[in-house]
């Protein structure tokens, strides 16, 4: 007791010191300007991390597959599909062979397009095959050393 009121003496008759609460020694107030502390929008924050990541180009061809009716057109979108794509290389699957054979024939252009939309060198090539032909080597109507569908027409 005795040394409390002789601090108190000493301090001119104030109470005795207590922490300070609050924000702690050197930290500032961010203030108007914006800071690092300040809330980031997610898109923003999600394209630091694709950038730092190094997958920008995984995204540009995975984001070609959900928009392919936007970025080829709905015409082109009805009878054609891609499958598949390794290697700047994008495989496209038609419903018919008229229009794989459209397709090949417009398929510098749909890479120009490709490319302006996703980033330059994404897409180099389109690979674009016809429709699946069934199979005439097996089954309940195949003949030996027959020559396919061709010996049941005449």
């Amino acid at each position: 007791m005795a040394r409390s009121l002789r601090s108190a003496a000493g301090r001119g008759g104030r109470a005795p010191a207590t922490p300070r609460r609050g924000r702690p020694s050197g930290t500032t107030l961010s203030g108007s300007r914006p800071d690092g502390r300040d809330p980031a929008l997610v898109g923003a924050v999600l394209d630091t991390v694709i950038e730092k990541s190094g997958w920008e180009s995984d995204i540009a061809v995975r984001s070609l597959f959900a928009r392919w009716s936007d970025l080829v057109g709905p015409e082109i979108a009805d009878h054609c599909e891609p499958t598949g794509f390794a290697d700047g290389v994008l495989h496209v699957r038609a419903d018919s062979t008229a229009w794989a054979t459209q397709l090949k024939l417009m398929a510098a252009s749909i890479v120009r397009r490709l490319n302006d939309e996703l980033g330059h060198g994404n897409v180099a090539v389109i690979d674009v095959v016809g429709p699946d032909a069934p199979s005439w080597s097996k089954g309940r109507r195949s003949v030996r050393d027959g020559r396919g569908p061709r010996d049941t027409y005449g």
